[in-house]
Parts: structure tokens; sequence; C-alpha cells
């Protein structure tokens, strides 16, 4: 009877999450929707396979585990803003006992350390949602290639670069040994990630996955909403990025590569954030200045830039 009626609950609460694919709940990360999203998933980045995994976090951190195993090297080499540096914790030294180290894409080949493993996150977060050009991308990863590393992608928010660097998902995925893709930042999903690589990578990963705690008993609601970003919000991406360039220009600012850029201001972080309200979002200080990241979404679309710049040119003007 409990087994009928938790059934029952299951199906009602798929039906109010709208459309749902025709397969049954997951059972410990296995078939459903996380099957079904990790087939697509790994489609879309032209790999052998792909894992579901709760948080990026982990997903990161079980990346770097298995290609520390395969290259017997635990030295991760990564640019100084890397997410792994700055909001982890030092989880990467703790839990597993890899050495991170602060390299900036252009002193890769010329690196003192023997790293094993290459980070590229792609875009850059912390220096303001920025890309490299595809000519600089590749150079990076051929220097990372030409010391016997093995380069891993930080591609938290892969989806909408695609526009900057001219290139399709699977021929930029293509570039990198393994690739970490997120499902809420920018596919607008209740939580959770994958890695995507070769089956064996995978097939590894996935055993890290359950020793990190990452194997939960279901987490089809996460991945309905994120197949449901796949369907809705990815393909009006680049809709988002133009608009993005509309915004950014209204502003005065340089032309974003994706459609989210950051904004620094002189200021009490408290007292611009009201001043701002729903224009900008939240500030916080970074160094002497304080800052925000904006992000271009579907409510910005009904913002032209005339618009824009009139809202922009009265916060200027209350600020003083």
């Amino acid at each position: 009877m409990n087994r009928q009626l938790s059934g029952v609950r299951k199906k009602s609460l798929l039906e109010m999450l709208g459309p749902v694919p025709d397969v049954d709940p997951d059972r410990y990360g296995e078939g459903g929707p996380v099957g079904a999203l990790e087939t697509r998933v790994a489609q879309l980045l032209g790999t052998e396979a792909a894992l579901f995994v709760p948080t990026g976090t982990m997903a990161q951190q079980i990346a770097l585990r298995c290609w520390s195993d395969r290259t017997h090297n635990p030295i991760v080499a990564m640019h100084p803003l890397a997410h792994p540096l700055h909001h982890e914790d030092d989880a990467l030294t703790v839990l597993s006992g890899l050495r991170p180290i602060k390299v900036r894409n252009a002193d890769v080949a010329t690196c003192p350390e023997p790293f094993g493993t290459l980070l590229m996150e792609v875009p850059d977060r912390e220096a303001g949602f920025i890309l490299p050009t595809w000519d600089e991308l590749v150079t990076v990863v051929d220097a990372a290639r030409e010391r016997d590393a093995v380069v891993h992608l930080d591609g938290a928010r892969l989806w909408e670069s695609t526009y900057g660097l001219g290139k399709p998902l699977n021929e930029i995925a293509g570039l990198f040994d393994s690739v970490y893709v997120s499902f809420y930042k920018s596919l607008e999903g209740i939580s959770g990630a994958a890695l995507a690589g070769t089956q064996d990578f995978v097939d590894q990963a996935r055993v890290w996955r359950h020793r990190y705690g990452g194997m939960l008993f279901q987490q089809w609601p996460a991945a309905l909403s994120a197949l449901h970003g796949l369907d809705t919000v990815l393909p009006r991406l680049g809709e988002y990025v133009a608009h993005a360039k509309v915004v950014a220009a209204a502003m005065g600012l340089p032309e974003p590569h994706t459609h989210q850029f950051s904004l620094h201001l002189p200021g009490d972080p408290a007292r611009l954030t009201e001043a701002s309200g729903k224009f900008l979002g939240s500030f916080w200080r970074d160094g002497t200045l304080a800052k925000t990241e904006i992000t271009v979404a579907e409510p910005a679309l009904e913002w032209t830039g005339d618009e824009v710049r009139e809202a922009w040119t009265e916060l200027l003007a209350a600020l003083g």
C-alpha cells in the first residue's frame, strides 16, 4: 500500500511539473528522466557518455580526481580566478589531496610545475564572463597537450558561449578530455550538473559520484527541469546574448561576450542595491569597489535600449 501511495504521489508531482517524458522516475540515478538527460547531453556535446551529478562543485572535484588517478599526477593547473580556488573551501586538497596551482592561459606552455591536468573555465566568470577567441582557446589546449596533460573544461556557462566563440557545442567540447556543464546557471533548472566524456571516464566518474555522496535515491525533479531548460531556454540564449549587447551599449559599457556581464561602481553595496532596485540587483564588496553581475534573460527583453539608457542615467544621477 505504501509503495502504491508513493507511486501515486510521484506521478502527481511529475504532472505538476508540466509535460513529462513517457518514462518512470529514476532509481539511484539510473533510467527515467535522469537517463534521458544524460543521453541528451552526450548528444549535444558530441561525447560518448554523460553523468548527472547533483552539484557542479561535486562534478568538478570528481573529474579532477579521476584525471589525477589516470595521470598519476596530483597537480592541477588552473587560472588564478578559477572556481575551485575561490568557492569550494579548498575541497580539492582537503578531500582528494590534489594540489591546485595558479597558471594564466598565456603561461601554460612555460609553467615550471609538471601538472597532469589543466582546468579551463569558459567563460571566465570572475573576470566578467570573458571568453577567449577560438584560436586562443585552441592554443592553450594545444600547449597543455604538448606537456602530456589532459584538459578539463569548466563549462558551467558553456551553453551561451557558442555565440561568442562562433562554434557549436560539440566542436567546443571536442577540444577537451572532459566537460562539466550546469543546468541551473543558464538553463534555469532546479539544480544539477553533468560530466561528459568518454564512456570509460564516465564509468569511473560514476564510482566517485557514489563515494562523494552524489548517488541520491531519485533526482528526477532536477532532471526534468534540466530537460525543460534544454527544450525552452537553450534555443533562446542567442537572443539573450544579442540583447545583452544592446543593454551594455545603452549603459556605455564594453560589448559583453555572453548574456551576462559584471559591473563595478564606487560606493556602498547596500546603498547601490537599494538605489538600483530590480534594475541591477544586488551589489557586494569587491576590493575597493562594489560589484554586481547582470544577466540578460527573458524579462530583460522587455527593455528597449532607450529605456535602459534612461534608467541608467537616472540611477547615476541619484547616486550623485
